[in-house]
């Protein structure tokens, strides 16, 4: 198997692997919410990591214009962003980038505004940091999800200091148009908003949709916006703590100066390297893995049109999970436990999503089909 044919690890393999997602369930559930892949690691970021291990090179991070150079140059031919690689600033993972980003623009009781469902870590950080919720839900039709720009300028009248954007989307798996991130870039701009646009998931956007950065969007978007995103879920690698906090103009880069400076140095010298190799070196393993996870987007929709059609299921834009309304199939209020007790089968529960979601189970779809059949296969077995 090389990087140019990157094919999932079969069950067996994967028990073997020490990652919550396989400690935290009994040997008889098949595990299929936490979001990491079942594809072997790239080879150049295996191979870096071999040679640091070897050379016993495990000491702490310093500087590393290394990996400000390589997202430039991977965010400029992937979606055409110019990236000043200086301010591209070091950090633990997106999580860790966002809560010191609150701490720096908020104080405790501020507004913070977000879209739900969105990924279940936002109220973790909005909680850690003691801002205050303000949500503006999307909405649903005709099994689309649609951002009520006018709800997001009504809240911004109310004195929101800072919009967490989830761009793309988890776990709607939605790509956000050119026109919307405009239009929340130019609101900001007349509200006082500061935009965290958490872009994680970007690297895996599929051909038929496009990912616009948010600093790609102009001076406006460079005033208003930060962006925090990292390889890990691109590349599977967030056990080695790495993410990045990137500024687009001057003056908001002036003001991450205020960071304090161990937030550079808390992420992984491990993490780091592999960072920069990913995005250097990355692309043909990721364009692979990209091809099987197409394929598994496809073949899970047709797999749940054929065994459980009462399932609605919108084939997602990006990354590789799949968001579920199985408010048809009787589970009860939360169908998870129910799925997990009787089909020993284990997904996020909608509810930690929104309040509003809970008949919605979220399924990783970035495994092998045969785990896809055997999942329904279980699915099938709760009801």
């Amino acid at each position: 198997m090389s990087d140019k044919d990157v094919r999932a690890f079969p069950l067996s393999e994967m028990r073997t692997h020490r990652s919550t997602k396989w400690r935290d369930f009994p040997s008889d559930v098949l595990p299929l919410p936490v979001a990491e892949m079942d594809f072997p690691v790239a080879l150049p970021i295996r191979k870096v990591l071999i040679e640091m291990v070897e050379h016993s090179d495990l000491g702490y991070l310093g500087p590393i214009p290394e990996v400000g150079l390589a997202f430039a140059d991977f965010a400029m031919k992937r979606w055409g962003w110019n990236v000043e690689p200086k301010q591209v600033h070091m950090v633990t993972d997106v999580g860790v980038g966002v809560v010191e980003l609150l701490r720096l623009f908020t104080q405790p009781g501020d507004r913070v505004l977000i879209n739900s469902p969105i990924y279940h870590n936002f109220y973790t950080w909005i909680n850690e940091t003691h801002v205050t919720k303000v949500d503006v839900p999307f909405t649903q039709a005709n099994g689309s999800w649609n951002l009520d720009l006018g709800a997001v300028e009504a809240a911004y009248r109310t004195g929101i200091k800072v919009h967490l954007l989830c761009n793309p989307h988890n776990p709607l798996g939605r790509v956000y148009s050119r026109e919307e991130l405009l239009k929340i870039a130019t609101l900001a701009k007349e509200h006082g908003v500061l935009v965290i646009s958490d872009e994680i998931h970007a690297p895996l956007t599929y051909k038929e949709a496009t990912f616009v950065p948010f600093l790609s969007l102009g001076e406006i978007a460079e005033e208003v916006g930060v962006t925090v995103t990292a390889a890990s879920k691109g590349w599977n690698i967030a056990g080695l703590k790495c993410a990045m906090i990137i500024t687009q103009g001057t003056a908001m880069s002036q003001r991450l100066e205020a960071l304090p400076p161990a937030v550079h140095y808390r992420a992984s010298l491990l993490g780091a390297f592999a960072t920069a190799t990913a995005f250097s070196e990355g692309t043909a393993w990721l364009d692979s893995m990209l091809v099987n996870l197409d394929a598994n987007r496809h073949f899970l929709k047709e797999l749940l049109a054929t065994k459980i059609p009462a399932i609605g299921y919108q084939i997602p834009q990006c990354s590789y999970l799949a968001w579920l309304d199985v408010s048809a199939l009787g589970l009860g209020e939360n169908p998870t436990q129910t799925l997990l007790e009787r089909g020993k089968v284990a997904f996020n529960a909608g509810q930690t999503f929104s309040p509003h979601t809970s008949h919605f189970v979220r399924l990783n779809f970035a495994t092998s089909q045969e785990v896809l059949v055997e999942a329904v296969e279980r699915i099938l077995n709760a009801l």
